[in-house]
């Protein structure tokens, strides 16, 4: 067995063993167990400081695999983008991207074939978290560490780490906007407009947005699906408006197919509410900045999942850990936040935005 080999079993035997209990934990705390004192990763951390920028510095080369669905959608395209953008800033990082698919059954393959090659790590979006989980595990029981974006697993030992965006916050962030705007006005008509009803993503987003609403005394009055598409954006749009004759704000839980909504609403001629997006796209943060139509705000859903999925996985690697946090290793998970996007501070988020 190499030393490297040896290295990575020991990096991720500590997470595994302590998976099922990390099962019933909540939050984004880390699972590993406390260092001794005088261990090789206390040392490590004492001497990179609490900066980060050690970290930044060329290590030992790391081989990463990294796969992903198809880039069929602004966000997923976005996805990839970063992560290649981001491997590219680490000289002794070599990334090693699979052909976007949505075929479980070849997404499982590309995986394999990482774990024959011999990869120091693994960054993974799967298509379906649940049908990927055995072949992550298998990678994980190779001594492989595995980065687990978006999608997750169905059980905690197939990943080391896990980067996850926040469906429910998205929700959340969109009904707080819409009640800092509307929650003097208890007969607001509020209407929203899904991605696809049946995913539990859809879901969380939608708890989220209700809850929200809930605390200023609004509700949603209004509620269609759509499918993530242009296309079913504009046809359920269409529908909606021809439903509701008034309206005063609607949150769209997609912006790639905001594009569509945006269309019917312009079809329709309306303009007497305003609208919230979601997800974060490049064109709608230009509608935002120019202020040429109803919409006026977005909620980030971060394309950058992934880009930071390559970050934890060098850490990982490399046996360093986050130079900002005090504790001594890559935390199990890390949820990223939902902010709002409007004119005021748009600026700040012009360069994750992605083209729909």
């Amino acid at each position: 067995m190499s030393a490297r080999t040896t290295r990575r079993r020991r990096l991720i035997a500590a997470p595994l063993a302590l998976a099922a209990s990390a099962a019933l934990l909540a939050g984004c705390v880390s699972n590993e167990p406390a260092e001794e004192e005088g261990s090789d990763s206390e040392e490590m951390s004492s001497e990179e400081g609490s900066g980060g920028t050690m970290n930044d510095e060329p290590g030992e080369t790391v081989t990463i695999g990294f796969s992903a669905p198809a880039a069929d959608h602004g966000w997923m395209g976005a996805i990839t983008s970063a992560a290649e953008d981001a491997a590219a800033d680490y000289e002794d990082v070599e990334l090693r991207v699979a052909e976007g698919t949505n075929d479980v059954n070849v997404q499982i393959s590309q995986i394999e074939t990482f774990i024959a090659d011999g990869v120091d790590a693994i960054v993974l979006l799967p298509f379906d978290g649940a049908a990927l989980t055995d072949v992550a595990t298998e990678a994980m029981e190779a001594g492989i560490p595995v980065v687990n974006v978006d999608r997750e697993f169905s059980s905690p030992f197939a990943a080391r780490s896990t980067v996850l965006g926040d469906n429910y916050g998205m929700g959340v962030s969109a009904g707080t906007y819409i009640c800092e705007q509307l929650g003097d006005q208890p007969d607001a008509v509020v209407a929203e407009i899904q991605g696809i009803a049946s995913l539990p993503l859809t879901q969380d987003r939608s708890q989220g947005f209700e809850d929200a609403l809930a605390d200023c005394g609004l509700d949603v009055d209004n509620q269609v699906a759509a499918e993530f598409t242009v296309q079913s954006g504009e046809q359920v749009t269409a529908n909606l408006l021809q439903a509701a004759p008034e309206i005063d704000a609607i949150w769209n839980h997609d912006d790639d197919q905001g594009v569509g909504v945006l269309q019917a609403i312009e079809n329709a001629g309306r303009d007497e509410f305003f609208m919230v997006g979601g997800a974060g796209s490049l064109d709608v943060m230009e509608h935002i900045q120019s202020g040429d139509t109803v919409l006026e705000a977005t909620v980030v859903y971060p394309s950058t999942q992934a880009a930071d999925g390559i970050k934890l996985a060098r850490l990982i690697a490399q046996e360093k850990n986050l130079g900002d946090l005090a504790s001594s290793t890559v935390p199990r998970t890390v949820q990223l936040y939902a902010p709002v996007v409007t004119a005021d501070n748009v600026d700040q988020f012009m360069d994750i935005g992605f083209r729909s």
